[in-house]
């Protein structure tokens, strides 16, 4: 009888009302916790004991859980890679992000993206794995892969990246209750790349003609190569010779006017018909490589299995954006946030970045100091800046210096 009462007892356990209950199923060992949601559902969760009180404890941790609004664990197991994806995806678009680009297919993606679907597996009929199963570990298994796979350590953090905002993503939206730490590789300094006037002429002089008008945007006006792709031949005035770049189209979400020089001017007048987009761009990947190649700013690396598709190492078309900051500020004297302006930098630094200061401009920058002093000195003074100090001249500094 003693031996019913107890099974009997253990067969519910039942608390006041939203404190939930512990209950046994049969075939089952373990005592299961049971209670509702924040949305009224019923959830039923295995504590994985036999002990009463440890069971007690798992209900009160699950409750907690419950009012603080993290996702029981059972529902937890439920979500897969997919669902993270799609969640990011998701907040990507209501924030508007133009890094949100749209493939051939019609398929939403993201930089990094396709190396993480690679990675899990994930296709049409294959969801990913659990995210249960995602965790620190897993993100340094990928990292290694792809480092093995040649990657560079600034590709491998923005497939990082993604990992761990659309953990956060789900996090914040109460899907899953803990985010595991993503810890990002170190990445070289930025690139310091820039073409001078000489270099670029001799450059664009190896690229078909239709890209002429493009690479020319690029590189003296700064602009950005999604910015560029964007602009159509309403947005033009050639009379006035500038491009008016709309909010929805610039990646600072702000609309810009970006003057034109005279030489993109006459490339422009000559395209016909003018309608739809003003830059061409077909095949501009395999086009640079070559033309990069061919003047020695780049090389291509030929990649066993991969015959078409070699690997390319070397001058970028983002560098003309630090070659505009450079040309415009340090050669053409323009105010920086004039030229902030012209090439849509909102932060400074940001665009100090793209700044690029040479040698030449240091040695140039001292040159044009000392012709300064000959104006701002007297003549008996003037004669003494360039002279050398005598040997008891400079005892005589160096005795004062020591004194303090």
């Amino acid at each position: 009888m003693a031996q019913q009462a107890s099974s009997e007892e253990k067969q519910k356990v039942r608390r006041g009302a939203g404190q939930g209950s512990l209950i046994t199923l049969k075939g089952c060992r373990f005592w299961y916790a049971q209670y509702y949601d924040l949305n009224g559902s019923k959830i039923r969760e295995s504590t994985k004991t036999e002990v009463k009180q440890e069971a007690e404890a798992f209900l009160r941790a699950a409750l907690e859980k419950r009012d603080r609004g993290l996702a029981p664990l059972a529902d937890v197991r439920k979500i897969k890679y997919r669902d993270l994806r799609a969640g990011l995806l998701a907040n990507y678009e209501e924030k508007g992000n133009k890094s949100l680009t749209v493939r051939a297919k019609g398929e939403e993606t993201i930089m990094g993206l396709p190396q993480l679907d690679k990675f899990f597996g994930y296709s049409a009929t294959n969801p990913g794995p659990s995210v249960m199963n995602i965790s620190t570990d897993t993100a340094r298994r990928f990292a290694q892969q792809r480092q093995e796979e040649g990657a560079g350590n600034a590709v491998i953090n923005r497939s990082l990246a993604c990992l761990r905002r659309m953990l956060r993503v789900a996090r914040e939206e109460n899907k899953i209750q803990n985010v595991p730490v993503i810890r990002l590789l170190k990445e070289p300094p930025p690139r310091r790349g820039y073409v001078e006037l000489d270099k670029f002429e001799e450059l664009l002089a190896k690229l078909p003609a239709r890209l002429h008008p493009y690479i020319t945007f690029l590189y003296h006006c700064g602009g950005r190569r999604g910015e560029a792709e964007l602009i159509q031949w309403e947005q033009v005035d050639l009379q006035r010779r500038f491009i008016r770049l709309e909010d929805t189209q610039t990646k600072t979400g702000e609309a810009r006017i970006v003057p034109l020089p005279r030489c993109l001017v006459a490339m422009l007048e000559k395209i016909e018909p003018k309608t739809g987009r003003v830059f061409d761009t077909t095949n501009i990947r395999k086009e640079w490589t070559r033309a990069c190649a061919a003047c020695g700013l780049g090389r291509i690396i030929p990649v066993e299995g991969r015959k078409f598709d070699p690997r390319y190492e070397g001058l970028t078309l983002h560098d003309f954006r630090r070659s505009a900051v450079r040309n415009l500020v340090t050669l053409a004297g323009v105010p920086e946030r004039v030229a902030m302006k012209i090439t849509g930098h909102k932060t400074r630094s940001v665009f100090d970045r793209y700044h690029i200061v040479s040698t030449e401009d240091l040695s140039g920058a001292m040159q044009a100091w000392e012709a300064a002093t000959q104006n701002l000195l007297p003549q008996s003074n003037r004669e003494k800046l360039g002279k050398k100090r005598s040997r008891s001249s400079r005892k005589l500094l160096t005795a004062l210096s020591s004194r303090g």
